[in-house]
């Protein structure tokens, strides 16, 4: 048993329900990403291919996105260390 008074088999199990998860939250956040700024930048449907400003557009778009991600990546990050200390006193 670990420290959650889990079996090896449970454990295993409760790692893959967690991958499971998170494959499943990132696919979410993808989906909403690609929505999102093909909403925003693509209004142009008389060509196949996207114009210079669709794709610029777009970059910048996913580039903004990402760092917010990150970001908030970051300060949850920074707010679990700061939980961690104040529990560990």
């Amino acid at each position: 048993m670990d420290g959650m008074g889990l079996t090896a088999a449970e454990q295993r199990t409760l790692e893959q329900r967690l991958q499971k998860r998170q494959m499943k939250d990132f696919m979410n956040i993808f989906g909403n990403l690609v929505d999102h700024c093909f909403v925003s930048c693509v209004d142009d449907f008389t060509s196949k291919s996207l114009s210079n400003r669709e794709t610029g557009c777009i970059t910048r778009c996913v580039q903004k996105q990402m760092a917010q991600s990150q970001r908030l990546s970051e300060r949850f990050a920074e707010h679990n260390a700061q939980l961690a200390q104040q529990g560990g006193r």
